[in-house]
């Protein structure tokens, strides 16, 4: 069905709208783009509609305005509630979102992320289950953003790329799915985030720890680490890490004593 007519949007296709927002850079938010085309059809709908519509939320982003990207003006009233839940409880709006995702997109066009994150088994319980679609949220939405390198190293391998969270799953639930929460590393550089012995700084440059100085003998620390340090990170695209979070990291994780 054509929606020449303008037929209104519905909160489950604005979800999925949402969930293409937070997976797709915004130099592919138009028309043309794969992802775009792929949930045109399944919604029933033109590109173009899809592609401004993701374009009316960019215009909701408040990090998007203060860096000069408007987006396009008229977000609807449901446009602006959507953006507002999913911002107010990132967990189970991703869950909710993927959910929907998985019932449209045929199997065939999923990636492997996705195809991981709904290979329940018989014994998974449905906490398991949502457990691994926020996972495959966070992951795929954090990568994309940092389009798919290391924002320390620049390595642009996926299977060696984590994406970290800043303030840790177990302790902070309220923050597990926002990607503000999130940064995109190596796997060796996401080890040493995450055990304390490297941190950043408000202005997002990496900080060493002392047991890392310990061992500034070793040529694999001085490639691997030193040369890094006082260098800006490469920033995402949308979802700057939130510098609250990166406090929080270096007062409660960081081994600087």
């Amino acid at each position: 069905m054509s929606d020449t007519i303008r037929k209104p949007w519905n909160r489950g296709e604005l979800l999925l709208v949402m969930n293409l927002y937070c997976r797709i850079p915004f130099g592919r938010q138009h028309s043309r783009a794969p992802e775009v085309i792929e949930l045109a059809i399944v919604l029933g709908r033109t590109p173009g509609s899809v592609a401004m519509k993701l374009n009316n939320l960019t215009s909701l982003d408040p990090e998007e305005l203060a860096r000069g990207v408007k987006g396009l003006p008229g977000a609807s009233q449901l446009d602006r509630r959507v953006w507002n839940e999913f911002h107010e409880d990132w967990e189970r709006l991703a869950i909710e979102s993927e959910q929907l995702r998985q019932q449209v997109i045929p199997t065939a066009q999923r990636s492997s992320d996705d195809l991981n994150a709904d290979n329940e088994g018989p014994t998974e319980t449905e906490r398991t289950v949502k457990v691994r679609l926020a996972q495959s949220f966070f992951r795929r939405t954090v990568l994309t953003v940092y389009q798919d390198q290391c924002c320390i190293s620049g390595n642009p391998i996926p299977e060696l790329l984590v994406a970290s969270h800043i303030l840790p799953w177990a302790s902070h639930p309220q923050h597990r799915v926002n990607p503000r929460n999130g940064l995109c590393l190596s796997r060796l550089h996401d080890g040493a985030f995450d055990q304390g012995l490297i941190a950043f700084d408000d202005d997002y440059r990496p900080l060493l720890s002392r047991r890392i100085r310990d061992h500034l003998s070793h040529q694999a620390i001085r490639d691997n680490f030193v040369c890094y340090e006082g260098k800006p990170l490469k920033l995402p695209e949308k979802f700057y890490p939130d510098r609250r979070f990166l406090a929080g990291h270096r007062e409660r994780l960081f081994q600087d004593a």
